[in-house]
């Protein structure tokens, strides 16, 4: 088969990590293509918890080959600590991570751009990490970006630092009335981290390539969720890059012909980190239960996730716009506790019922959820791995799920660790197109 893409079908924080580590084991390689160390995915092996930024998922697999493709903005200073902290955990990662020659670099004038930008707007901030994630994305599309590449060649990379930490500095003084930074210091600085990774970086394209023109399994892992993406989602609360499936193309260097299969990742309910709207928002006693009992607090900032009722409006949006060939649950076991489950099946808006997400962000913050109501199941689900284990509740609530996507459900998460999955399909070994629900019932 070709490659297979992994991506998130809300806000985010959807448990991507857990499922890309549970299919990597499958996979002869897996890509990283967009975003930076603003991500945070969790994984469990064993008793041991490890948090990813920048390094794929499938770094615990020994013989799977890991890449951190062209799309990816990288703080070299965060990777370095990533990979000290794998081996300090006793993973290896010299000779299976290769970093693209053409992934742009995050530099310090991009987080005191970020930093300052955010707390000179005040009530209307984005909500962003403060990781310089947006500014480095901004220098790219300026055309006066770092990239890995460039690191490699002192002379050229000195030129391109000098001229950005002029320009940077007059503006961070006029804007912003902040220091600026001296470039020899940062030249110096990343000279060396430079140094400890020039091993890794190559060109990420041509590697993938190669892997699937000779058949390999790859697995190409985004970031954020689809309702984050800078073209799809609630803008301007969104992230800086292509989080939906059509960046896997642009941020690896592949074409779409050769992603096979798009499996989409859910909560059994939803969450949200920062601002802008949420419809199914509950900021009641349910929603600090599911923050509890889910742990909702960010894997990379340990911000509180804003929690809420599952919005099938906003899957159903994700399996469009990306074109899903199948979808994953997790955390269905956080619910285990509830009386009642509400499904929000569309929006009212003015007396009017709206069946897809509106793009004006006045209106979606104004909609209010249409919802079902599902009794719940009152028993543990916890680490069960047989669908028909589940209680008969929790199945009709997968199925209902399901048929309101028009997508069919491959996996069901029911705990953190990675062992705790219903299989019902793996979609990594198998080739299918987008072909409408499958009762899982």
């Amino acid at each position: 088969m070709g490659a297979l893409a992994v991506v998130g079908t809300q806000w985010g924080d959807e448990g991507k990590g857990k499922i890309v580590d549970l299919l990597a084991r499958d996979a002869d390689m897996v890509v990283r293509y967009q975003g930076g160390s603003n991500a945070g995915h969790t994984v469990v092996k064993g008793e041991t918890t490890f948090v990813f930024h920048l390094v794929p998922s499938g770094i615990l697999y020994r013989g799977t080959t890991c890449v951190i493709g062209n799309g990816v903005v990288v703080d070299p200073a965060a990777l370095i600590e990533e990979l000290d902290g794998l081996r300090a955990k006793g993973v290896r990662t010299e000779g299976n991570l290769f970093v693209s020659q053409a992934a742009h670099v995050i530099m310090p004038y991009h987080k005191a751009i970020e930093k300052a930008s955010e707390t000179q707007k005040g009530g209307r901030r984005i909500g962003t990490t403060g990781r310089g994630i947006g500014p480095a994305y901004v220098d790219k599309m300026a055309r006066i970006g770092i990239r890995m590449g460039d690191l490699l060649d002192p002379p050229y990379f000195r030129q391109k630092l000098e001229d950005n930490v002029a320009e940077t500095n007059a503006l961070l003084q006029a804007l912003y009335h902040a220091p600026g930074f001296h470039a020899e210091k940062i030249f110096q600085e990343y000279l060396r981290y430079a140094e400890r990774l020039r091993s890794m970086i190559v060109d990420t394209g041509l590697l993938v390539d190669k892997a699937i023109t000779k058949g390999k399994r790859v697995l190409l892992e985004g970031a954020q969720g689809t309702h984050l993406d800078v073209d799809h989602g609630t803008y301007p609360y969104v992230t800086s890059s292509s989080a939906s499936a059509g960046g896997a193309c642009t941020g690896v260097g592949i074409g779409p012909t050769v992603i096979d299969a798009v499996l989409g990742v859910a909560k059994a309910y939803t969450t949200r980190v920062g601002s802008g709207p949420f419809p199914t928002e509950l900021s009641n006693e349910v929603g600090a239960m599911l923050q509890k009992q889910g742990n909702e607090f960010g894997a990379t900032t340990g911000r509180a996730r804003r929690c809420g009722w599952y919005d099938a409006v906003l899957v159903r949006c994700a399996v469009r716009v990306n074109g899903l060939t199948s979808l994953a649950i997790t955390k269905l076991d956080v619910l285990d506790h509830l009386d009642e489950i509400r499904t929000c099946t569309g929006y009212k808006f003015k007396g009017r019922r709206l069946d897809e997400i509106p793009q004006e962000m006045a209106i979606l913050s104004a909609c209010n959820p249409v919802y079902e109501t599902w009794p719940g199941w009152k028993r543990s689900t916890t680490g069960i791995t047989a669908y028909r284990a589940l209680p008969v509740e929790a199945r009709r609530y997968l199925a209902r799920l399901e048929e309101l996507a028009e997508c069919p459900i491959d996996l069901v998460s029911t705990g953190s660790k990675r062992e705790q999955t219903i299989v019902l399909r793996n979609p990594l070994l198998q080739s299918r197109r987008r072909s409408g629900a499958r009762p899982v019932a």
